[in-house]
């Protein structure tokens, strides 16, 4: 006796055990980060000691016009020359 499976079948199972499988992936990783972190608490481990943290990022937009202040200082050195 043979069965038949159908394609469109196929189609279904394939993503429904990919989903499965991020699912129990991702309940995994949830419940190893929180005992890792459980862990370090109770052997007093840092978890941030030794990282590097860099200052904010600043960009100012150069297309700004300056305001009355900055031009006429501007042009009194340019006047110097």
């Amino acid at each position: 006796m043979f069965l038949y499976i159908d394609i469109s079948a196929v189609s279904y199972v394939i993503p429904l055990i990919a989903g499965i499988a991020v699912a129990v992936g991702s309940w995994f990783y949830i419940h190893f980060r929180r005992a890792k972190s459980k862990i370090s608490k109770k052997l007093g481990i840092d978890e941030n000691a030794g990282k590097e943290v860099e200052g904010d990022i600043v960009i100012n937009d150069e297309s700004e016009q300056p305001s009355d202040g900055e031009n006429a200082s501007a042009d009194a050195d340019s006047d110097k020359d």
